[in-house]
């Protein structure tokens, strides 16, 4: 399974979860941002790469449906309700991120 984890400038959430998620047995995992100062900007590769698709706020989809839609059919995209509140590796935030993901993982 393939896991793209996506925010806004891919510097805090996303990149969290992509290190997080990592080491999952059967789980690969990317991250990206949507914003046009983000640290790696989404691509239409990484879309067609992912299984799953992890959002962190409802603004995230509405954005990706808006740039991506041609590469979102038959994609499963996951809002996670995860405010911009937390730092990288913020213990909060990994411990929210595993509370919100473990389901699809299983």
């Amino acid at each position: 399974m393939r896991a793209l984890f996506l925010c806004s400038r891919n510097r805090l959430r996303s990149p969290t979860a992509e290190f997080v998620f990592a080491d999952y047995p059967g789980l690969e995992t990317d991250s990206a941002g949507l914003a046009k100062d983000a640290e790696v900007r989404l691509s239409d590769e990484q879309v067609e790469w992912a299984d799953l698709i992890f959002v962190m706020e409802r603004i995230h989809r509405s954005r990706l449906n808006q740039n991506y839609s041609r590469s979102l059919k038959a994609k499963k995209i996951i809002v996670l309700g995860i405010p911009d509140n937390y730092e990288f590796m913020d213990e909060d935030l990994i411990a929210l991120l595993k509370q919100k993901c473990a389901p699809y993982f299983r």
